[in-house]
């Protein structure tokens, strides 16, 4: 995950000043140095760090911090404010325009995963907030470009607009424009041409496209991995073009977070959207503040709310909650939880999200991979119907059929069984426990 440097090299020096009851100017000194350090080292822009380090300097030596009663809290509330200024202070809605279609303009260099970027954006409006979009192959040069966005629109059952290789950029955007108003879509997302680096020629054309089709936003896609060179093609781009947003992808990967932290200060347009990994559904509307709260180890319980939220059924929901109050929860329930589960994404990741993550031991070394999950599907999905329902009656031989036809072993079958029976005895006490105020020397499995 991006930032995972810099979170812990910030959440050490804060932890030092955490719970100080007095801080002196040269506290902040030596946490400012520290701080510098660290935001060097993910690779944020000099002149933006030194901004940063003026600012929180000039704040965590004011009344505000001085007089307070917690000046450690304070300094600590100060550096998460102004990391989420620096990343836009808010978080940047979509420009839409007073009269539909929304026209969405993406560019950027050749391999910064504009194509992917934009049939991911395509399925987020349509999803989240139930549009109908049309996706625009405009880039004519790439070899099987078009196919690219073909194959995306096919497998997200969203249409693309395209005229093949022969005609030009302009061109396509003006027909599909014209089809988008026919056929009442509400946004078009147009896929432009890239190059590996800045060229005139990639330029003149953007320029001619955007004065053709107005555009509402130009979302410039940039890979965060590049670093410090994101920050420079941002730049460009948009003393070119006048970008309206930037569109971070590979933020999962094993980035040291610079550019997110960069784009905002230096090219002052915000950052709408951030990728998060290689599914269609792995694209998210940046939070500035949620992100702030993630560097410093404070959690990000909102998004973590919004993707259960995304992929919990609430009726199913309920009927869960009544089976687990009456005891009556089976090993099909509990499949049905773990498919809502893989669902919002990776286990580690949805944990890294919750507060205090960071301060779990060998959570950073978790890795909770799809594989595990298959095996426990698998071993549920080799229980007879009866055997579901009634785990008790899996003796020693059904056990080894279990391990034979899920491909697993005896051991696995048998933590199963034993975590199942562990978590239906939490439940009990649960229940037990609702109105009643907790009971006196009651100890859950995992405590």
């Amino acid at each position: 995950m991006a930032f995972e440097g810099l979170a812990d090299r910030l959440q050490g020096t804060i932890q030092k000043i955490r719970g100080k009851g007095k801080i002196s100017e040269a506290d902040v000194k030596e946490m400012m140095r520290e701080v510098r350090l660290a935001l060097l080292e993910a690779d944020v822009n000099f002149k933006v760090v030194k901004q940063f380090v003026k600012k929180v300097s000039e704040r965590a030596v004011g009344q505000e911090v001085m007089k307070s009663l917690t000046p450690g809290q304070q300094v600590i509330k100060v550096v998460q404010e102004e990391l989420t200024n620096l990343m836009g202070g808010e978080q940047s809605q979509i420009t839409v325009a007073k009269r539909p279609p929304t026209v969405i303009m993406m560019v950027g260099l050749q391999g910064a995963g504009k194509t992917t970027t934009t049939g991911k954006l395509a399925n987020l409006l349509r999803k989240k907030h139930n549009r109908k979009p049309l996706l625009v192959a405009a880039d004519i040069y790439r070899p099987a470009a078009i196919k690219q966005l073909e194959t995306i629109g096919k497998q997200l059952s969203l249409p693309v607009f395209s005229l093949g290789d022969q005609v030009s950029p302009v061109e396509i955007a003006k027909r599909a424009i014209e089809k988008a108003k026919e056929e009442h879509h509400d946004y078009v997302l147009i896929d432009t041409a890239g190059r590996l680096h800045i060229d005139e020629n990639l330029m003149g054309e953007l320029k001619e496209i955007k004065e053709l089709s107005n555009p509402d936003e130009i979302f410039l896609v940039v890979d965060a991995m590049t670093g410090q060179d994101a920050v420079n093609v941002a730049q460009s781009f948009n003393e070119a073009l006048g970008i309206s947003g930037v569109v971070l992808t590979k933020l999962d990967g094993d980035t040291r977070g610079g550019a997110a932290l960069s784009i905002r200060s230096v090219t002052e347009k915000p950052i709408k959207f951030v990728g998060m990994g290689e599914k269609m559904d792995a694209l998210e509307a940046f939070h500035p503040e949620r992100m702030a709260s993630r560097i410093l180890g404070m959690g990000d319980v909102l998004s973590l709310i919004e993707k259960a939220q995304a992929n919990v059924d609430e009726e199913k929901a309920k009927e869960l909650e009544q089976k687990m109050r009456t005891m009556s929860f089976t090993f099909d329930d509990f499949l049905e939880q773990l498919g809502q589960v893989k669902q919002m994404g990776p286990l580690d990741e949805l944990l890294k999200m919750m507060p205090g993550a960071n301060k779990m031991k060998g959570l950073d070394k978790l890795q909770v991979d799809d594989k595990q999950i298959s095996h426990v599907e698998a071993i549920i999905q080799s229980m007879t119907g009866d055997e579901k329902i009634h785990p008790e009656t899996i003796n020693a031989s059904r056990r080894k059929r279990i391990a034979k036809g899920s491909g697993t072993s005896i051991q696995e079958v048998n933590r199963l069984l034993k975590q199942f029976e562990d978590m239906k005895k939490m439940m009990k006490q649960m229940s037990g426990m609702q109105g009643k105020g907790k009971k006196k020397g009651m100890k859950f499995p995992f405590m």
